[in-house]
């Protein structure tokens, strides 16, 4: 058990001839009771100043292991988002170059229709340019025959 200012206080010495002063033992024993109470006030206060800092130190561990919890938390959140935003590039990449290659089909396959429309229009146009040619030139035999004459002749003929 420690040594408590009121044991140094109530300590008695055994007297002797040719012992110490009293009085200077007294005072010194008062002495050593001050710096001793002080010294357990100091002490008192430290440990107060070290409860209180631990506390702190407690405080700031519990934040700083939540802040590193969350920026795992936000890493973690980040890359998955990351990750997400990757997958849906490649997505609408995709997405992309099928529209591209429907669009491209569409396209060719209208070519392809109108360049054979084209060409059945050009076959009509030289059916109908042969047809028309051999009607003309059927039209024009017609007028170059006298049979021809000879009608002109008789309508001038009736007409008198």
């Amino acid at each position: 058990m420690p040594l408590t200012p009121l044991d140094i206080h109530n300590k008695e010495f055994g007297r002797r001839l040719r012992g110490y002063d009293e009085d200077e033992v007294n005072e010194f024993l008062d002495q050593v009771i001050k710096d001793y109470e002080a010294l357990i006030r100091e002490n008192k206060d430290l440990q107060g100043q070290i409860l209180g800092l631990q506390e702190k130190l407690n405080h700031f561990m519990t934040i700083e292991d939540t802040l590193s919890k969350t920026i795992i938390v936000a890493q973690n959140a980040a890359d998955e988002v990351k990750t997400n935003s990757k997958k849906e590039a490649q997505l609408i990449v995709k997405e992309a170059e099928k529209n591209a290659d429907r669009i491209i089909n569409d396209a060719l396959a209208k070519s392809r229709s109108i360049a054979i429309e084209v060409e059945e229009l050009k076959k009509q146009a030289s059916i109908y340019r042969t047809r028309f040619r051999s009607l003309v030139e059927a039209q024009l035999e017609l007028l170059k025959e006298e049979s021809w004459e000879s009608l002109e002749e008789s309508r001038l003929v009736a007409a008198e």
